[in-house]
């Protein structure tokens, strides 16, 4: 099959507590891995099976005909991004050249921190939220609802939080704040954010 689930970069109890064994068994093992196997059935015999999966994601946004399809590959490459914006032991203010940057666009770590929980907590139902560049490199948040990405408004995507219910309700119930904060406060992969910015500017 064109699309396969990714191996998590850590062991499934390493961001413990702050993000249970249990919840990525359910998340990656079950949830992602569906997502997957849906674009798989869907993309069969038609060409997006052939494509890059970032390229699927652009060409069937917005499009109602093939609906379905974007909705489990943007999910598959939103989880994809998921995975690998976290890890153990991480959180806190970021350093490197996405720290500079952060102090440009918001004022500061706080001010940022402040605003994502804020785009975070008030996205209404089910999405993500992003911390993104636009072509000119200039950061900024956005939250897109259910599969949404901003892949396909231009931007490159850096950092995203899942809030969907669940990324978090076995270890947070309906405390979505308290997970959005410990996914700023523990987990976050600011390294993998500082490699992600690299690597899109010598692609552009």
């Amino acid at each position: 099959m064109p699309f396969e689930l990714p191996k998590l970069p850590y062991d499934r109890a390493a961001l413990e507590p702050h993000m249970s064994a249990r919840t990525l068994e359910f998340h990656h093992g079950k949830h992602h891995s569906k997502y997957v196997d849906k674009l798989n059935e869907l993309v069969a015999g038609t060409p997006f099976e052939k494509l890059e999966l970032t390229d699927v994601v652009r060409k069937t946004a917005g499009d109602e005909k093939n609906g379905k399809i974007f909705n489990n590959a943007a999910q598959t490459w939103n989880h994809t991004l998921f995975w690998n914006c976290m890890t153990p032991g991480g959180g806190g203010k970021p350093d490197g050249k996405i720290a500079g940057m952060i102090d440009d666009a918001f004022g500061g770590y706080d001010r940022f921190r402040e605003a994502f929980v804020k785009a975070a907590t008030g996205r209404f139902g089910s999405g993500w939220t992003w911390l993104v560049a636009d072509p000119k490199g200039k950061l900024g948040i956005v939250s897109t609802p259910n599969a949404g990405n901003p892949l396909t408004d231009g931007k490159t995507c850096l950092l995203t939080c899942d809030v969907w219910e669940h990324a978090y309700y076995l270890d947070y119930q309906n405390e979505r704040v308290r997970f959005v904060q410990a996914f700023l406060d523990r987990l976050v992969n600011w390294e993998y954010v500082n490699r992600q910015w690299e690597e899109e500017r010598k692609a552009a």
